[in-house]
């Protein structure tokens, strides 16, 4: 069993405050603790490692050199804050991450004053920093505003969005630019850190300012020209053009585990200087743990590992990953046809599009973090003809809705949806919780929405993807493991809006939509055991609504449950509203909707969840029961 590190330093750090008491030559030490600290925690929690191994300096620096909790810090998506959480009072819970109860994944307000924004997906951090900035403006404030955003953040438009409205508004605020695969410049050691001091000390600042001031004297004409020769030369040097294109005093790039180049930057900018500032910092993901270093990818999120040897622990899957069926599948019905594409906005790994890319690498599109761009890129791949796949985990899909709306399914675009981590995700808690997108797609007309109750289902409707041309299709899947069904070599081509009858019985009709299917299936028995002969169906389809199947149903049972892992508004409320237009709600018939809760649900281990909203078997038996003003105790006494 791995022993905890020593930490003397770290010991004394509680809250930032404690931090400031320590002299600045002990800082690289208490990295070195706060790292180890890190990795050790993690590696019994599982989470998100490599991107908290990289900008544990950057904390160390920040924390030191500004008065957070008054001086705000967002972390952009917050998957690299667990040093942060360490050195804001939450080292004691550290290593209850992800788990019920414990700390999120993620920055989030309700859990400490120090994360002044939740974050989860990606490039928030300026536009919400901005807002805070002009809060502070407003309110006569003084404190730092400091928005932390990764350089792969950078691709979305989002980012771009709010620096060009920073720059305009001449606020001041603070953006690091966390540059972590060296994808723009690396830094070039003690001259570029120097270049840094200087360029962000009051004496450069103070000669920038009155060049302008005499260049003025010469006209505005002049003095544009010579400030924008200064700035652009400046830029040449330090890889800044655009973002002082944008408003922005750039500095930088500096080396991002280096404190003694740190701390005089973060000072000086603290200190100096009016409007908005981005400072280029480099880091390296995984930066001191040797497997992390090795294999950033693999230790980008983690499972539970051995902190010596860095492997990781995982139960053996009885079942291929619903991931993995999907991409198979694509690469199967790819070699058949050519005109299928595949796009995915930066998560070729979680969508597993790079198992496609390594077969078809040029039909294969990773447009980075930019969901708007990705939906319409693929509107425009389908206008010439071909047959665009744009896989999109379910809450990142509600960034690109606009264009879902006005790009594809207005013009009846025949762009598919594979929608990946559908339902509940288990630790990743409320912001990757994919409760929502059949709600958001079935609402849109002409639009066909589909849902997998197991892995050889997901096999058919990849295949019927393909096939259609008719306009947008969407077909969601949930995270995790297949159930183990028997999978066809091939998927065959549904029937567009029919679904099927698994089990027939009389008194009670199980109509699900999604993966609860299996749940109903064991419900089943227990029903038929306590006397209630029981239907299941697979809805296969919310849109369009297998009518003839929901009039079946309705007109030959006394309970009708539609069960599905999707929020209020989803499957269920389409079955309601045909029951309602056809007068069937007025037989008698008991019709009861199993939705997941109305709410924003944290964190949990999957099955618990299931449990909580009464979407395993027990919870639909127990709706059965209640519909029928029973009890299930009674019913099995």
């Amino acid at each position: 069993m791995n022993l905890p590190p020593k930490t003397p330093l770290l010991d004394k750090v509680r809250i930032p405050a404690d931090l400031k008491a320590l002299p600045e030559s002990d800082l690289p030490q208490l990295a070195s603790e706060l790292r180890a600290e890190l990795v050790d925690a993690v590696s019994h929690t599982g989470g998100h490692l490599g991107a908290g191994l990289g900008v544990v300096e950057l904390t160390v620096a920040l924390h030191y050199v500004f008065d957070t909790p008054a001086d705000r810090i967002i972390w952009d998506v917050g998957h690299q804050a667990y040093p942060h959480k360490i050195l804001t009072g939450r080292r004691d819970r550290i290593r209850t991450l992800r788990m019920e109860g414990g700390l999120s994944g993620f920055t989030k307000r309700a859990e400490s004053d120090y994360d002044p924004f939740g974050t989860a997906h990606s490039s928030t951090s300026i536009s919400a920093g901005l807002g805070m900035a002009v809060a502070r403006d407003l309110k006569g404030g003084r404190n730092n505003v400091i928005a932390v955003i990764g350089d792969g953040a950078m691709s979305a438009g989002m980012a771009y969005e709010a620096m060009n409205n920073a720059g305009a508004l001449n606020s001041r605020m603070i953006v690091i630019l966390n540059d972590n695969d060296m994808s723009i410049a690396p830094p070039t050691g003690a001259m570029s850190a120097y270049l840094a001091r200087l360029g962000s000390g009051r004496a450069y600042q103070g000669i920038r300012d009155l060049g302008k001031k005499l260049t003025s004297y010469l006209g505005a004409r002049v003095d544009r020209a010579i400030t924008r020769a200064v700035e652009h030369a400046r830029g040449y040097v330090t890889g800044g053009t655009l973002f002082e294109e944008l408003g922005f005093f750039h500095i930088g790039p500096i080396d991002g585990h280096n404190l003694e180049h740190l701390i005089p930057v973060l000072k000086n900018v603290r200190d100096n200087g009016d409007g908005p500032v981005l400072i280029h910092v480099v880091t390296q993901k995984g930066k001191g743990y040797a497997p992390a270093e090795a294999a950033a990818d693999k230790y980008h999120g983690v499972n539970k590992f051995d902190v010596i040897t860095g492997a990781q622990a995982k139960a053996p899957a009885n079942a291929p990953s619903y991931t993995k069926v999907f991409a198979q599948s694509l690469i199967q019905e790819a070699r058949e046809d050519d005109k299928i594409v595949a796009v995915t906005a930066a998560m070729p790994s979680g969508t597993g599009l790079d198992l496609f890319g390594e077969v078809f690498p040029e039909r294969t599109f990773d447009v980075g973090i930019a969901e708007q761009h990705a939906v319409t890129f693929a509107a425009g791949l389908a206008t010439e003809g071909f047959k665009p796949f744009a896989a999109i985990y379910s809450t990142f899909l509600q960034r690109a809705y606009d264009q879902v709306v006005h790009d594809v399914a207005i013009q009846q675009l025949p762009v598919r949806f594979p929608i990946d981590r559908a339902g509940f995700v288990g630790a990743d808690g409320p912001t990757h919780c994919g409760a929502f997108d059949t709600a958001f797609l079935a609402t849109l007309p002409h639009f066909v929405v589909m849902a997998a109750a197991d892995e050889a289902e997901l096999r058919h409707m990849v295949r019927t993807a393909a096939a259609y041309d008719e306009g947008p299709i969407s077909f969601r899947y949930p995270r995790g493991n297949g159930v183990g069904v028997d999978m066809p070599e091939r998927g065959s081509v549904l029937e567009i809006g029919k679904g099927r009858i698994l089990r027939e019985g009389t008194k009670v009709a199980l109509l699900s939509f999604g993966t609860r299917l299996q749940d109903c299936l064991l419900a089943a028995e227990e029903l038929n055991a306590a006397g209630l002969s029981t239907t299941v169906a697979d809805a296969r389809f919310a849109k369009p609504l297998d009518e003839d199947l929901v009039r079946r149903l309705a007109t030959s049972h006394e309970v009708l449950l539609t069960v599905e892992e999707g929020a209020v508004g989803g499957f269920a409320s389409h079955v309601l509203h045909f029951l309602a237009k056809e007068g069937l709600l007025d037989s008698g018939l008991k019709v009861r909707p199993l939705v997941m809760p109305d709410e924003f649900t944290d964190h949990a281990k999957p099955e618990k969840m299931y449990a909580d909203s009464g979407l395993d078997s027990a919870g639909i038996v127990h709706a059965v029961f209640a519909a029928l003003g029973r009890s299930v105790r009674s019913a099995t006494a």
